[in-house]
């Protein structure tokens, strides 16, 4: 069956792009591989120019890659473009899309001399693995407008769904402070149960809609999962990287306070993998929250860069990666949640899941822990918001306990910092004095 073309949210941005820039800037497209960042400006591109020219430089003829070795003639560039896609340019209402760019680097350094002829528009995709790699030997272009795509989040896996109602009203609900039911919960509950599941990635919520098999669904997610190892060997042949975006479900289920690299690698230190975790980070396959020393506003100030977390970019991957050397079958997340019995010995999902929504929405991560008065255990706080001129700490609960020991003891010693706390579990919505409870669809409202 054929790719559906899903409604993203990043098209109302490449709209404000092309209304507000007028062809001065060139769209840059960030992402993960299989977010959707080519089928989104192939998309973008149908319906909003008269004309497209899609380069896509994994399997362009090496004639058209050497077309960037000397830019000083852009007519005689313009024309073998045109001659080798069969289309037809217009000055001013066509644009060229540059796929996969990080393959034709050259292309990507091209793009202020094309920007200031002012022809055409133009659009880049590409996974920053790979520009991060070779963009050293080029001179990056200032006119570039660079956004970010993300998985798919939960409002528009509903989209593709069908369902374009649930999410107005939820926060609707969540801004009057007003309670769903507890059969309603538990509904809304196992339709979000089944986002983490699929996940995010557009070719995994195809094939849901297509069969509603998840088997066929994990197998699509490890297939993108064995790409990313392919970008990580290429950029790192010793395999550390890899070994590090796969040990992220078990060092989340440790419940350890950083994310202990030296159980991994044996030897490893912080000091010497800097670099595997920047590609990590920069690949946007991976979300770092940062443990902020000083829990106040402006977090990014006090962070400890040798102590973080590690996120999957799309908790639909992290279920698979999990259970990444088990049959389908044997995968004990999928069954507790298709049977609605996770609890605390599998929370670590929806910790992810939180990570990736909270990335979504544009916050960055960060968390906080400190010892208790004994000092022979440790408080911890989920994730810190930046809000105005002071912090929201957040506390993910999974189980059907009442308790929240961590975050009553921050309200305790930093209750000036904060302007509100909030629990995100698995119940209805309600408020505990000061605490705001949400059941975990809602954070996107953060």
């Amino acid at each position: 069956m054929a790719e559906r073309i899903f409604k993203r949210k990043i098209y109302e941005q490449m709209l404000a792009w092309k209304r507000n820039q007028h062809g001065t800037t060139a769209l840059m497209i960030r992402g993960a591989r299989r977010v959707g960042k080519s089928t989104i400006a192939k998309d973008f591109a149908q319906r909003e120019y008269d004309s497209y020219l899609l380069v896509d430089f994994s399997n362009a003829p090496q004639s058209v890659h050497r077309l960037f070795e000397d830019v000083s003639n852009l007519d005689y560039i313009f024309t073998q473009l045109q001659l080798n896609y069969h289309t037809i340019l217009k000055p001013h209402k066509s644009v060229i899309i540059f796929d996969e760019i990080q393959k034709q680097p050259l292309a990507r350094q091209a793009i202020k001399k094309l920007v200031a002829d002012g022809r055409f528009d133009y659009i880049e995709t590409g996974s920053l693995l790979s520009i991060k790699k070779k963009k050293k030997d080029i001179l990056i272009p200032s006119e570039e407008t660079r956004i970010d795509m993300y998985p798919m989040d939960y409002e528009e896996f509903l989209w593709a769904l069908g369902d374009n109602d649930t999410i107005p009203l939820l926060r609707t609900m969540f801004d009057a402070r007003q309670p769903l039911g507890n059969d309603t919960n538990r509904r809304l509950l196992r339709d979000f149960r089944l986002y983490v599941l699929v996940g995010g990635m557009p070719q995994a919520i195809n094939d849901y809609l297509n069969t509603q098999n998840l088997s066929i669904v994990d197998q699509r997610k490890r297939s993108i999962l064995e790409l990313y190892d392919e970008d990580f060997y290429e950029l790192d042949p010793t395999g550390q990287t890899s070994d590090l975006f796969h040990a992220i479900p078990a060092q989340l289920n440790s419940n350890a306070l950083r994310y202990q690299v030296s159980s991994v690698i044996s030897g490893g230190k912080i000091d010497r993998l800097r670099e595997q975790i920047t590609i990590l980070k920069d690949s946007m396959v991976a979300n770092v929250a940062y443990h902020a020393n000083d829990p106040s506003a402006g977090l990014a100030s006090h962070i400890n860069r040798n102590q973080f977390k590690l996120y999957c970019g799309d908790t639909g991957l992290f279920v698979t990666l999990a259970f990444w050397d088990d049959a389908f079958t044997e995968n004990v997340i999928y069954q507790k949640l298709l049977s609605d019995k996770l609890n605390a010995d599998v929370g670590y999902v929806y910790e992810n899941a939180v990570s990736q929504m909270l990335t979504a929405t544009g916050h960055k991560l960060y968390y906080h822990t400190w010892p208790t008065a004994s000092g022979k255990h440790n408080y911890e706080i989920d994730f810190l918001l930046s809000c105005k001129t002071k912090v929201c700490p957040i506390e993910v609960k999974s189980s059907i306990s009442n308790k929240h020991v961590s975050i009553d003891e921050f309200q305790n010693k930093f209750s000036s910092r904060i302007i509100q706390r909030y629990l995100i579990h698995t119940k209805d919505i309600r408020k505990d004095q000061d605490l705001l409870c949400i059941p975990i669809y809602m954070t996107p409202f953060l």
